[in-house]
């Protein structure tokens, strides 16, 4: 059965998923807390523009959220409780803690609700073509309820576990997209203080064991200087501040998530929080003689 789906947080990764559900026949109405935002994008598809999260959600079977932070998505939980109607499912696809997935999901639940958190990765790029890997926590009988919906946004979807554990796994995905980055930005600097050319080590490096998506398709540009967001700074320093929370919680270390932070903190200070993430390679470059 296909549900009526309204749609929260339109930035450049929510407003790509929820033109996605519109192709696919699903959208019906859209809220962001910039109300131009959503006037403008409900204009374009020929849909509605709720006025509060609570009225989006009495016109829906399903609510999606993709919101910044743990806060945002709390404080839109709430807003939306007054309009859920019984069996309305909601699915927060913003990147938070666990701790925060399981607070709305009770929140929702206690209202005669259902909940999937379900975080996604692959960036703007995935977002506009609609193959995000989407890493679910909750209810099965509530994925295959939800799966219409999440297939129009994503091209790989696995259930994790219970509520949380979509964002545990996110976590551990962010953690790994540290490592990434701070391995192809420290590589191509040293290439580049070999005096390589770097489109050729780019080429050949990406053709073998170290291929690897962010190579592909941010070493070409981080080299020329060109840092256009697939995948913020500000972010991803968010995010890795979620991860330091709970590795903390759980008395382990994350070396490498903490030296990411502290490079990402200078660059946020320089300006570049805005930036796509590669903007790391200022950071190794600057400090290579």
């Amino acid at each position: 059965m296909s549900l009526t789906t309204g749609f929260i947080g339109l930035g450049a990764m929510g407003a790509a998923m929820a033109r996605n559900l519109h192709r696919a026949g699903l959208l019906t109405t859209v809220w962001n807390r910039t109300a131009a935002k959503a006037q403008d994008l409900a204009a374009e598809l020929g849909i509605q523009a709720s006025t509060e999260p609570a009225s989006l959600a009495a016109q829906c079977d399903c609510v999606v959220l993709c919101v910044s932070a743990d806060a945002d998505v709390l404080a839109v939980v709430d807003r939306l409780l007054p309009g859920l109607r019984a069996g309305t499912l909601v699915i927060d696809m913003s990147t938070v803690s666990r701790d925060t997935a399981c607070l709305a999901a009770a929140r929702i639940a206690a209202h005669g609700g259902q909940f999937l958190d379900a975080p996604v990765s692959g960036g703007v790029e995935g977002a506009r073509q609609g193959t995000l890997s989407i890493m679910v926590g909750g209810d099965t009988r509530h994925l295959d309820r939800a799966r219409a919906v999440l297939e129009a946004m994503g091209s790989r979807i696995t259930h994790m576990g219970p509520v949380g554990a979509g964002q545990a796994t996110k976590a551990v995905n962010q953690v790994m997209a540290a490592g990434i980055n701070q391995a192809v930005c420290e590589a191509l600097t040293f290439a580049g203080a070999l005096e390589l050319p770097l489109e050729k080590v780019i080429e050949v490096t990406g053709a073998g064991a170290a291929g690897n998506w962010f190579l592909q398709h941010r070493g070409p540009t981080m080299t020329r200087g060109q840092f256009a967001p697939g995948f913020k700074v500000a972010l991803h320093h968010k995010d890795l501040c979620i991860c330091q929370a709970m590795a903390k919680a759980l008395d382990c270390t994350l070396p490498l998530a903490d030296m990411t932070l502290a490079d990402y903190r200078r660059l946020m200070d320089a300006g570049h929080g805005e930036a796509d993430i590669s903007a790391l390679y200022l950071e190794k470059t600057e400090r290579t003689p």
